[in-house]
């Protein structure tokens, strides 16, 4: 009985600290990258590319992406407040721009 509930603790914790676990935006990212092979959207790297250069000034945070919708999010930051700057994956044009 003690050796199943070790072994039952050692699996949960190596579940717990899986990569996959460990950062959720792992399946936006695994998403992104399937959408793009298949054509759906840009890359990330081309979405960047054009909008990181607009944002003068700003720090840029990172993106997330919805599979759903097939937008991207970047964000940026400006002294003390949030920037988001949603990006259609297909097109590349820019949705709305809010903070």
């Amino acid at each position: 009985m003690l050796h199943r509930f070790v072994l039952i603790s050692a699996l949960v914790s190596i579940a717990l600290l899986s990569p996959a676990a460990a950062d959720p935006r792992r399946g936006e990212q695994n998403d992104a990258r399937q959408d793009m092979r298949a054509g759906k959207v840009k890359s990330l790297r081309e979405i960047e590319a054009n909008i990181v250069p607009r944002m003068r000034g700003m720090q840029y945070l990172g993106p997330e992406y919805d599979p759903t919708a097939q937008v991207y999010r970047l964000k940026f930051i400006d002294r003390d407040r949030v920037i988001f700057v949603d990006v259609d994956g297909r097109t590349g044009s820019v949705l709305r721009q809010r903070g």
